[in-house]
C-alpha cells in the first residue's frame, strides 16, 4: 500500500498528489511514469512522475479528473492509500548539454516537463519554457516553472493570462529570434503535431511525449501502438518519448477515441453507484 501524504487542487479538475514511494523516488528519472491501481478491482492507469523528493521518499503525481479512475482518485485524501504503484517505467528523457532548450507544455501535459526542466538545467542548459492552456484556470505549475527556467512564456486561448494565442506562435518567434538546439513538447496530440510541423522546416531536433495515448502502461493491451518512422512501436514500452518528426500523427489521432465509449460508460456506472451509496448512508 502506498500512502497519500498530501493533495491539492491546483487548476480546474487538476490535482497534485504526493505519495510515499521510497524506491520509486530513489530511482526515477526525468520522463519516467508509474502505473497505479487504487484497489483490487481497479483498473491500471499510467501517470507521469511530475516531481520527486529523494530525501523524503515521495513522488508527486498530477492528474486531471476526467475518467472513472481519476475521478475515484480525486476522492482520496491524505492518510488514504493506493493499493499498487509500479515504477519507474518508460525510457527516461535523454539529458545532455544541448545549449538552448525550449520546453513546450499544454495543459496537464506541462507536469511531464517539470522534471525534464530540472534535469536539463542541472546539465548546464539554457531553458525557455512556453506554457499554454485554453484559459488561466487550466495553467499548471506556472510559478514552479518560472522559478527554474531562464525564460517562461505564457499563452492562453482567451488571453486571461500571458499572451492571447497559441504556443506555436510564440515558439516560432523564439526560433527566429535566437538559435534553438532542441524542442521538447508535451500536451494534447494536436498541439504536439503543430509543434512538430513548425520545427521540421527549421531543422530543430524535436521530442514529443506520447503518454496521452497510453492505457495500462506495460504494452500488454496494445492500445498505444504508434507508427514511428514507418515502424510499429508502443508508447509505453518503447517510449513514451519519440522523435517528433518520425511520428505518424494522423494515425495517432485516430487512436485517441478508441475507448471513448467504454470510458464514458465506466464513469457513468461509477457515479451512479457512488450516488446510490450516498443515499443509502443518509
Amino acid at each position: 500500500m502506498f500512502q497519500i501524504l498530501d493533495k491539492n487542487k491546483i487548476a480546474t479538475l487538476v490535482y497534485e498528489m504526493v505519495v510515499g514511494a521510497p524506491y520509486i523516488a530513489g530511482h526515477a528519472k526525468a520522463g519516467n511514469f508509474v502505473v497505479l491501481r487504487l484497489h483490487e478491482r481497479g483498473e491500471r492507469i499510467p501517470l507521469t512522475i511530475a516531481d520527486v523528493d529523494r530525501r523524503e521518499g515521495t513522488i508527486t503525481l498530477l492528474f486531471q479528473k476526467i475518467g472513472k479512475t481519476t475521478v475515484e482518485l480525486s476522492l482520496l485524501n491524505p492518510g488514504d492509500s493506493i493499493k499498487d504503484v509500479v515504477g519507474p517505467l518508460g525510457h527516461p528523457t535523454p539529458i545532455e548539454k544541448y545549449g538552448h532548450c525550449v520546453l513546450v507544455g499544454g495543459g496537464i501535459g506541462s507536469a511531464t516537463l517539470y522534471p525534464i526542466l530540472k534535469a536539463l538545467k542541472d546539465a548546464g542548459n539554457k531553458i525557455t519554457v512556453i506554457l499554454g492552456a485554453r484559459t488561466k484556470e487550466l495553467l499548471v505549475w506556472e510559478d514552479k516553472f518560472g522559478e527554474r527556467a531562464d525564460v517562461t512564456l505564457i499563452t492562453t486561448d482567451d488571453g486571461s493570462s500571458g499572451r492571447k494565442g497559441l504556443v506555436t506562435e510564440v515558439l516560432k518567434e523564439v526560433i527566429e529570434r535566437e538559435p534553438v538546439n532542441i524542442v521538447i513538447a508535451v500536451g494534447p496530440i494536436r498541439m504536439m503535431k503543430a509543434v512538430s510541423e513548425l520545427t521540421k522546416p527549421y531543422g530543430v531536433k524535436t521530442i514529443v511525449s506520447l503518454n496521452p495515448i497510453m492505457v495500462e502502461g506495460t504494452g500488454m493491451c496494445g492500445a498505444c501502438r504508434v507508427n514511428i518512422g514507418g515502424k510499429t512501436r508502443f508508447a509505453c514500452a518503447d517510449g513514451p518519448e519519440f522523435d517528433a518528426h518520425e511520428v505518424d500523427f494522423k494515425e495517432l489521432e485516430s487512436r485517441l477515441n478508441f475507448y471513448k465509449d467504454e470510458e464514458g460508460q465506466a464513469l457513468h456506472l461509477f457515479l451512479r453507484k457512488k450516488k446510490r451509496n450516498e443515499i443509502q448512508r443518509s
